[in-house]
């Protein structure tokens, strides 16, 4: 009997000890790694490359990067499959921390979305400054449109402007690619269209492209990015702890000046806007 306490007590023991490190080991991983879910243009321009190895240095926290678009990634969001966002559709991530899914939603950037086509411009849309009267004229010649048609950010805005401009497009001028950005260019360069990209990722590739850009100057084609920590009290298991580090990373100094500066020595202009803090304090800590 004696001996059968002793086995007892040893495996209950031994069951305590697997527990205690299981926990550990879980904290450790929940305190350590972090799931980002974001835009495809945030990866194409290459900004994440430059953001996320310093935050990872300056906070300890390893981050795993998932680029979808802004409507894929909100879905991950809702689903507790990340940790944090960074999206460009406003509309849409109003609703996603309305409903409860997202917390601490957060102004990160912004740029421009603009729209390219073909050097010889078969619309005859170039210099344009109204988006939606170039759509019209666009359609009315029945030229080459290519749509990411997958409800990113991208897509939203491609989707307000033809509601401005009063059409639904459709017919064999206008098709859809169903991805990225960075695929969604080579497939309009390649097939002599037009469409609407953000800037950044245009610039990223505008050598490899004979798209140019054909409208400049209208405030509509704003657009904005901002980050969202995954609701905890939703989904328990998600490393809330880490998504507000990588937060205030972005939205403190040291990661504004990192987007303020990003793209200045290639593109001779920086790729994105900071908008979480004052340029002034930018310059102040600009050897963060």
């Amino acid at each position: 009997m004696t001996s059968r306490k002793a086995v007892l007590g040893v495996l209950l023991l031994a069951l305590v000890l697997a527990l205690g490190a299981a926990v550990s080991w879980w904290a450790g991983r929940s305190a350590s790694t972090l799931t980002l879910a974001t835009t495809t243009s945030t990866l194409d321009s290459g900004l994440l490359d430059v953001l996320l190895p310093a935050f990872e240095r300056e906070c300890g926290i390893r981050v795993k990067v998932i680029a979808v678009g802004t409507g894929q990634a909100l879905d991950m969001g809702r689903r507790g499959d990340a940790d944090v966002l960074l999206v460009h559709s406003p509309a849409a991530e109003q609703e996603f921390v309305a409903r409860g899914y997202g917390v601490n939603r957060r102004p990160v950037m912004h740029n421009r979305f603009l729209l390219v086509g073909p050097p010889d411009d078969p619309a005859r849309v170039r210099g344009m400054t109204d988006a939606a009267d170039a759509f019209s004229r666009i359609a009315g010649a029945g030229a080459r449109f290519v749509s990411r048609a997958d409800n990113s950010g991208t897509h939203a805005m491609e989707r307000s402007v033809w509601a401005r401009a009063g059409i639904t497009p459709q017919g064999p001028w206008y098709l859809e690619s169903g991805q990225g950005m960075s695929d969604t260019l080579m497939m309009a360069d390649e097939m002599n269209a037009y469409t609407l990209t953000d800037e950044a990722t245009y610039l990223t590739w505008r050598d490899k492209l004979r798209l140019q850009e054909m409208v400049e100057g209208d405030e509509g084609l704003c657009n904005s990015y901002a980050v969202i920590a995954v609701n905890p009290a939703r989904h328990p298991a998600v490393r809330h702890r880490a998504a507000q580090a990588f937060i205030d990373f972005l939205t403190g100094v040291r990661g504004q000046t990192i987007i303020s500066q990003y793209g200045r020595q290639a593109y001779g202009r920086p790729l994105f806007i900071p908008d979480a803090v004052p340029v002034s304090e930018l310059a102040a800590g600009s050897g963060a």
